[in-house]
C-alpha cells in the first residue's frame, strides 16, 4: 500500500497525538474537553475523518505538554499539504497561542545576549512575560551556573572549589517593566554553591510592591558578570517555561577570530539546533545570533565557541586533574539518550502495522544510522545494540550487530521474548546510555523473540549465547528497563577503567553434544 507524504505526515500527527494521549492517562473524550472541543471531535481527528488545523494542534500541544512533538508533527504535515501545486486555502491565523486555564507564567520573548570585554563576560538577559495564571505572580526564579571544563565534571568543580562564583563578582541587578515605568527588583537567595547561584526577583522593591496580575504583561531584565577564568566555552538557554520566541546573541572582539556553532539538547538528545546563526560586523565586533519561534519546553539551546585569534584568552588548557573525555560523554555527544532521562523508563509504543509503515522504516532508518556513529566511536567486539528510546524516539524498534564482524544488522519491530531456556550464565555488561560502568547480569542462553515484518506479519526467531544477551538487553530497554533491574542486589558496578575485559567477546562454554 503506497501512501503520500501528506497522508504519512498526517498519519504521523495522530500518531504522535494518540501516544501523548494514552501517556496522560486521557480518554478521548476527557481531551476533547480540556481543550474546548466537542466529545466527538478528537474521536475524528484520531480516526482521520477531520483534518487537524493548527488551532486544534496548539490546544493539544499546551493540554498534553508533549514537549514540542505533536506541534512539530503538524508543523510537518501543514507544510506539505500546502507544497502541492495547487494552492490551498489555509486555515485562519491563531493571533494567540492559546494555553489551557490557569497554565500560569508565559514567556512570549526572551532575548538572551553575552558580551565579553576586558577578561569578563557580561550577560544580560530580558524576557517579555505574560500572565496566563489565575494568580498574581510576586517573583521570579533567576538560574545562573557556570562550569569551566564542560567536558571533565571531576576537573570542573575541583577548579569551581578552588575559585568559587560569587555574588560581589557576579553584580547582579534587576529590573522590570518598560518605558518610564521601569521598577528595580528586590532580590532573595535561593541556592549558593561554587558553581550555581538561584535567586528569586521579586516585583517589590523599598518603593512597594508591583506584582504581575492574571492577564497583565511586563518585561524583566537581569545581567551579571562572570569572570574568564571561571567561564567556559558555552551559554546556555534552558526552556522552563512555555516560550514563543528565543533569541541568542554573542558578543565577541573580531581579534578573537571566533568560531560559533549551536546545539540542542532535550530529554532524547543532543542535535545541531535546526536553524544557522547569523554573523554579522559591528566596528570591531563580531556579532553572532540565533533565533527560534518554537522552543521546545525542557529543551535546553547552547551555543558553543572556539577563539582562533592570538589575542583571545586561552580555554584549551588541561583541567586539573583527569583530563580523557568520559565513555558517556561520547555517547551523549553523538546522540544517545542518557541514563537519568525519563525516556528509558517508559514503555515503548507499539507500531499499528500496516497503517504505521512508513513511520517504522523511519525509526528502522534512524536507529541504522546512530548505530553506524556509534560503531565509529567505539569498538565493539561483543556487538552492540541500539533500541529507539535510546535516539529519542518512545517506539518499539531495535536494532543489534552481532559479534561476528561484517555481519549485518538484526532488525526487530515489536519484538517480545516468547520463550527462554532454563540454561542461564552470567557475564558483564554495558550500555550506551551507561557507558562509565559495567554490570554482570545473568540472562538465559537461549530466546525466542516473536517480531513483526513492515507489512503487520509475524515471525519468531531463535536467537542464542551472545545474540540472546544482546537482543534480551534491547528489548529491556523497549520496556523502560535497563540492566542495572537484573543484577543481583550485592553486586557492584565496575568503572570502564578498572573492567578487565574490554575489547574480548564473551566466553561460553562449547554445546553439549
Amino acid at each position: 500500500m503506497t501512501t503520500s507524504p501528506v497522508e504519512r505526515a498526517a498519519d504521523q500527527f495522530v500518531t504522535a497525538l494518540a501516544q501523548w494521549r494514552v501517556e496522560r492517562g486521557m480518554t478521548k473524550k476527557q481531551l476533547a474537553a480540556r481543550m474546548g472541543f466537542d466529545p466527538s471531535y478528537v474521536s475524528h481527528v484520531e480516526g482521520r475523518r477531520h483534518k487537524p488545523t493548527e488551532d486544534f494542534a496548539r490546544r493539544a500541544e499546551a493540554v498534553l505538554s508533549a514537549g514540542g512533538a505533536i506541534w512539530h508533527r503538524f508543523q510537518e504535515y501543514d507544510e506539505l499539504r500546502h507544497a502541492r501545486g495547487t494552492p490551498l486555502h489555509r486555515d485562519p491565523p491563531v493571533p494567540v497561542q492559546w494555553m489551557p486555564p490557569g497554565t500560569g507564567l508565559i514567556v512570549e520573548q526572551e532575548v538572551a545576549a553575552l558580551t565579553y570585554d576586558k577578561g569578563n563576560y557580561r550577560c544580560r538577559i530580558r524576557r517579555a512575560l505574560y500572565n496566563a495564571g489565575v494568580e498574581p505572580v510576586t517573583r521570579y526564579l533567576v538560574k545562573i551556573a557556570v562550569d569551566r571544563y564542560p567536558n571533565d565534571p571531576s576537573g570542573s568543580n575541583r577548579h569551581h572549589r578552588e575559585h568559587p562564583l560569587t555574588f560581589e563578582e557576579m553584580d547582579l541587578e534587576a529590573w522590570a517593566g518598560e518605558g518610564d515605568a521601569v521598577e528595580r527588583m528586590d532580590q532573595r537567595l535561593k541556592l549558593d554553591r561554587d558553581a550555581a547561584k538561584e535567586v528569586w526577583l521579586l516585583f517589590a522593591n523599598e518603593h512597594g510592591q508591583f506584582p504581575l496580575y492574571p492577564g497583565e504583561r511586563t518585561t524583566i531584565e537581569y545581567a551579571y558578570t562572570v569572570g574568564e577564568e571561571k567561564w567556559g566555552q558555552w551559554f546556555q538557554r534552558a526552556v522552563r517555561l512555555p516560550t514563543r520566541m528565543l533569541t541568542v546573541r554573542l558578543d565577541f572582539p573580531a581579534e578573537f577570530e571566533p568560531q560559533v556553532w549551536g546545539v540542542e539538547a532535550s530529554l532524547a538528545a543532543e542535535v545541531p539546533v535546526r536553524s544557522p546563526l547569523e554573523r554579522r560586523a559591528e566596528n570591531d565586533r563580531a556579532i553572532f545570533e540565533w533565533s527560534t519561534d518554537a522552543p521546545l519546553l525542557n529543551a535546553r539551546y547552547r551555543l558553543e565557541w572556539r577563539f582562533r585569534g592570538a589575542g583571545a584568552p586561552r580555554y584549551n588548557e588541561e583541567p586539573p586533574g583527569p583530563t580523557d573525555q568520559r565513555p558517556s560523554q561520547r555517547m551523549r555527544d553523538i546522540g544517545i539518550v542518557q541514563r537519568g532521562s525519563d525516556l528509558l523508563r517508559w514503555r515503548a509504543r507499539h507500531f499499528q502495522l500496516p497503517r504505521e509503515e512508513s513511520p517504522a522504516e523511519d525509526a528502522v532508518t534512524a536507529l541504522l544510522a546512530a548505530l553506524e556513529r556509534v560503531e565509529a566511536a567505539h569498538n565493539f567486539s561483543k556487538g552492540v545494540g541500539l533500541a529507539a528510546p535510546q535516539i529519542g524516539l518512545s517506539v518499539a524498534a531495535a536494532v543489534v550487530r552481532p559479534p561476528d564482524r561484517g555481519a549485518e544488522p538484526v532488525v526487530l519491530i515489536n519484538p517480545r521474548i516468547v520463550a527462554e531456556s532454563a540454561d542461564a550464565d552470567a557475564q558483564y555488561e554495558g550500555c550506551l546510555s551507561f557507558f562509565d560502568y559495567r554490570g554482570r547480569v545473568s540472562r538465559p542462553l537461549r530466546i525466542e523473540v516473536e517480531h513483526a515484518r513492515h507489512d503487520g506479519s509475524r515471525v519468531i526467531t531463535s536467537f542464542e549465547r551472545a545474540m540472546a544477551r544482546l537482543v534480551s538487553h534491547e528489548i529491556d530497554h523497549l520496556d523502560g528497563r535497563l540492566y542495572v533491574d537484573r543484577m543481583s542486589v550485592d553486586a557492584d558496578l565496575v568503572p570502564v577503567a578498572d573492567y578487565r575485559h574490554t575489547g574480548q567477546p564473551w566466553r561460553y562454554q562449547a554445546p553439549a553434544n
